[in-house]
């Protein structure tokens, strides 16, 4: 019962969030993924690992993918996205904490950045 509420609450929460909320939410999702990975690593679990290296680097490709190109600033990030792509790829081949630690800590930037744009008036 708590659970679907949860649930609900959760879905409610993603249906009623600006675009910008929404940026964040992915942010921060792909950190929780993140932190999943890292904890599966140490425990050599390699299926659970894989699982949440892939729903971070979907998060990651859905950032990348709605960049708006009118913006100079997509220009400079999306180098920056690919390259923690990479990071999470590298991570699941190898199973590598330092690669998805480095990658986790880019994510945190970017989350903290956005935090600091969201606080700017319009």
């Amino acid at each position: 019962m708590l659970s679907t509420q949860v649930q609900k609450y959760q879905q409610n929460a993603v249906m009623t969030a600006s675009s910008a909320e929404l940026t964040l939410m992915l942010y921060n999702g792909a950190i929780k993924f993140c932190n999943i990975g890292l904890e599966t690593i140490e425990k050599k679990d390699v299926q659970t690992t894989h699982k949440y290296i892939v729903k971070a680097q979907d998060i990651i490709q859905e950032l990348y993918a709605t960049l708006d190109d009118t913006y100079p600033i997509s220009a400079e990030l999306k180098p920056l996205y690919e390259y923690i792509g990479y990071l999470l790829i590298e991570t699941n081949i190898k199973k590598s904490s330092e690669k998805l630690l480095e990658a986790k800590q880019l994510i945190e930037q970017f989350r903290d950045l956005w935090k600091e744009v969201m606080k700017q008036p319009h």
